[in-house]
C-alpha cells in the first residue's frame, strides 16, 4: 500500500520519497516506483539497536518534509518519534491490521500500551483499514476515537499480461481451480485450504488449488501435502508477478485467515471478477458480504470451507453472479485512484491545519 500511494500521488504536487528501512528480499518495486518519480531512501537497518541508521531519515526530516507517513508498527513507532523530534508539521500512522498485535514480537500490552502512548499521542492521525480495527483500537487499547480515521485500503484493476497459467502448470481445460495469494505465515492458515482440498479431492478429481506466495510456513505446508497425498492438487507456486493472470485461471478465490485487516489480496480477487470464499474475521466482512459477494465461513474449519467451495465450485450460475457483484464492489468502493484522492485531502488538511509549519517548510512549497 505504500508503494501504491507513493507512485499514484498527483507528481504535480507531491514530490514522493519511499525509505524503506531494512533489507528486503524480491519483489522490491524499484522499477515501478522510480518510473513514476519515487526516489527510493535505503537505511539498510541490521537490526532494532542499529540507531544510527536513522540518521539519514533524520536529517532529511529536518530540511523541510511536510508530510511523513508511516506504515505499520515499526515504522509507525519511529516515524512519530523522528517526526516530532524533527518538527514534521503532519505525522500520520497508518496501521494495515489491529489484530496483528497478536502476532506482535513485543506482545500484545506491550504492542497496546505503544499504540496508544507513543503512536496515537505522537501521530496527528493514526489510520485503521476497517471500522472493525477501528472498534478494537478505541476498545480493547483505548485509544481516542478523535486520533483515528478509517481508509479502508484499495487495488487497482487486475490488468492480466495473457500468460495462460492453466497451460503452464499442466492443468486439464476443464478442471475446477481454487486460488489463494499470500505470505506463507501461520495467520494466513494455508494448511486449512489445504485439508479443505483433501476432503474435495473425492468430488472433484481434477481439483488443483494454487497457492502464490511464500514463507516461513512453505516447508510445513510441504511436509502436509505429501502426507495428505495432495502433490498433484495443491500447488505451492511462490511468488509470482503474474497474479492477475492466475486469477483468470480461478473460479473461486480465497481467503482462509486467522485474522485480516482489509487484505489487498481479496479486493484483487473481486476486481478480477472471482467469487471469494472468506472467513468471518477482522475487517473481511465489511468487504465480502455473505451470498453477495461470495461466501463467509468460521476460521479453522476445513469441513466449511470444504462445503463452501463445493457449493460455489457446483453452481456455476451462482458463482458468476457473486463474482461480477464482486467486480462491480471493487470498481465502486475499494477503487486505488479514489483511495489515494482521500489520503491527498488528508494531508492537505492535517498541513493547513499544522501548528509546526517554519520557514523551511514555507520554503519548499512552490507559489
Amino acid at each position: 500500500m505504500a508503494v501504491t500511494v507513493a507512485m499514484r500521488l498527483d507528481p504535480s504536487r507531491f514530490e514522493s520519497v519511499l525509505c524503506a528501512t531494512r533489507s528486503v528480499g524480491k519483489p522490491t518495486f524499484e522499477e515501478d516506483l522510480r518510473a513514476a518519480g519515487v526516489e527510493i531512501m535505503r537505511l539498510d537497518r541490521r537490526s532494532r539497536t542499529d540507531f544510527a541508521a536513522w540518521r539519514p531519515l533524520f536529517d532529511y526530516l529536518r530540511d523541510g518534509v511536510h508530510v511523513l507517513h508511516a506504515h505499520k508498527f515499526g515504522s509507525n513507532v519511529w516515524g512519530t518519534l523522528l517526526g516530532r523530534l524533527a518538527r514534521v508539521p503532519v505525522v500520520i500512522a497508518h496501521e494495515q491490521s489491529w489484530a496483528s498485535a497478536r502476532s506482535s514480537t513485543a506482545g500484545p500490552f506491550v504492542r497496546s500500551t505503544i499504540d496508544r502512548e507513543v503512536i496515537a499521542r505522537g501521530a496527528d492521525v493514526f489510520i485503521a483499514v476497517s471500522e472493525a480495527d477501528k472498534r478494537r483500537m478505541i476498545e480493547v487499547e483505548g485509544i481516542p476515537s478523535r486520533r483515528l480515521r478509517v481508509i479502508p485500503n484499495a487495488v487497482p484493476a487486475p490488468v492480466p499480461a495473457g500468460h495462460d497459467v492453466k497451460a503452464e502448470l499442466g492443468i486439464p481445460a476443464g478442471a475446477p481451480v481454487v486460488v489463494t495469494v499470500c505470505q506463507l505465515r501461520p495467520e494466513k492458515a494455508v494448511e486449512v485450504l489445504v485439508e479443505a482440498a483433501a476432503l474435495l479431492r473425492d468430488r472433484h478429481p481434477e481439483l488443483r488449488v494454487l497457492v502464490a506466495g511464500e514463507g516461513a510456513e512453505r516447508g510445513r505446508l510441504e511436509s502436509l501435502i505429501e502426507e495428505l497425498g495432495l502433490a498433484d492438487t495443491v500447488l505451492l507456486l511462490g511468488t509470482r508477478r503474474d497474479v492477475p493472470d492466475i486469477l483468470v485461471a480461478a473460479d473461486v478465490a480465497v481467503c482462509c485467515s486467522d485474522f485480516e485487516g482489509t487484505p489487498l489480496s481479496v479486493m484483487e480477487y473481486m476486481g478480477a471478477g472471482k467469487p471469494v470464499v472468506a472467513t468471518r474475521v477482522g475487517g473481511l466482512p465489511e468487504v465480502v458480504q455473505d451470498g453477495v459477494h461470495g461466501l463467509l465461513v468460521e476460521p479453522r474449519d476445513p469441513v466449511g470451507l470444504a462445503d463452501a467451495l463445493a457449493h460455489l465450485l457446483e453452481e456455476e450460475p451462482l458463482r458468476r453472479r457473486l463474482g461480477e457483484a464482486a467486480r462491480i464492489r471493487q470498481q465502486t468502493t475499494f477503487d486505488l485512484d479514489a483511495a489515494v484522492r482521500r489520503i491527498e485531502e488528508l494531508y492537505d488538511q492535517l498541513f493547513l491545519s499544522s501548528g509546526r509549519l517554519n520557514r523551511r517548510h514555507l520554503e519548499h512549497l512552490e507559489p
